[in-house]
């Protein structure tokens, strides 16, 4: 999980960045790997949150990258280049998997009776993992099964906000979504979680409700 950086830090950042893409787009076009370097884990995890298949999360962040560059020209500073670049990479994962699904009939307001259908069992703990429990290695392959039996929608909030540090404007502006609806779904997506890993996270969250192996609290 990536650190979120001071507002000095983010500043120069944005100023590091605004320099390269003046340079890639006066012809400089190496300086290209200086300026995704740091967020290639976030697009590929982006990709996997809503393809959960490695190759395929791989093969769309290489896709993603090739249209970065390739659009670099439309990049217009309103937001950070780390979320243009995840906004690339989460429409690209999209069609990816309407492509594959587009034999498959489902309702039109599929995602929004999902987000109408979770009733969470109650509300006593629904902050974010902590840091240091995340760095256990164990905790985290707990986490990437319990994820993805999560819902999509509430998936992709949850690894953009919480895992790779995106603030709540820019998860929003990611997924085309509003900022209330990122607030909803990832107050959903914690519950969840909470409840399916609270007894293995050392009390980091609320270990008072327990559920039999494989029953799930919605």
């Amino acid at each position: 999980m990536a650190a979120e950086a001071s507002p000095l830090e983010s500043s120069a950042q944005q100023d590091y960045e605004q320099r390269l893409i003046r340079r890639i787009r006066d012809g400089e076009h190496e300086a290209f790997y200086q300026l995704i370097r740091p967020y290639e884990g976030r697009v590929y995890a982006a990709a996997f949150a809503i393809l959960r298949n490695e190759t395929d999360a791989e093969d769309c962040a290489q896709e993603a990258v090739l249209k970065a560059f390739k659009h670099i020209r439309q990049f217009r500073a309103e937001a950070r280049f780390s979320t243009w670049l995840i906004q690339i990479a989460v429409n690209e994962a999209r069609m990816r998997r309407r492509k594959e699904r587009a034999d498959l009939v489902e309702p039109i307001d599929k995602e929004q009776n999902e987000e109408d259908s979770y009733r969470p069992r109650d509300f006593a703990d629904w902050r974010e993992i902590p840091y240091e429990v995340l760095e256990r290695k164990e905790v985290r392959e707990k986490l990437a099964e319990a994820l993805a039996s999560l819902g999509q929608i509430y998936r992709e909030v949850f690894v953009l906000r919480d895992m790779e540090q995106l603030s709540i404007e820019e998860t929003a502006s990611a997924l085309g979504i509003s900022t209330a609806s990122v607030k909803t779904r990832l107050l959903r997506a914690r519950l969840m979680l909470r409840d399916l890993l609270a007894p293995g996270l050392g009390g980091a969250w609320s270990t008072r409700l327990s559920f039999a192996k494989g029953t799930k609290p919605w």
